[in-house]
């Protein structure tokens, strides 16, 4: 499935600063983590990447540092900063409700799978 440009450029910042959440990483660490957490969907880049980086350090949403790996060799790993918590918490929000609005046309419209029930219906709310 090739999922459009414009949706992932929109989805890069949360899932980034989600998988920061987790914990301290590298470039290619977190090009594998989004690989295996969208089923093999989602296949980014360095070049796709290293922009979203640098430009939610220049926001002050990560904080970078150089390190040794394991392996001895020299990666800068990016680590979520408070603000950067923040501003994950809201597009989370802003995500649930975009979602929530999705699955509720799909389901008036019968595009969805038999058995799929709304976010509503399963007791998760998506307010801002």
């Amino acid at each position: 499935m090739n999922i459009s440009k414009d949706l992932v450029a929109a989805s890069a910042a949360p899932l980034v600063l989600a998988i920061l959440a987790d914990g301290d990483s590298y470039g290619y660490a977190i090009i594998k983590r989004v690989g295996e957490l969208s089923g093999g969907h989602l296949h980014w880049t360095d070049g796709m990447l290293y922009p979203v980086l640098h430009r939610l350090e220049r926001l002050g949403y990560v904080e970078a540092r150089w390190a040794k790996s394991e392996s001895g060799r020299r990666r800068r790993y990016y680590r979520i900063t408070r603000a950067g918590q923040a501003h994950l918490k809201t597009q989370r929000r802003q995500w649930q409700v975009v979602d929530a609005t999705l699955r509720e046309i799909w389901m008036e419209s019968s595009l969805v799978p038999a058995g799929w029930r709304p976010l509503s219906q399963r007791g998760v709310e998506a307010t801002c």
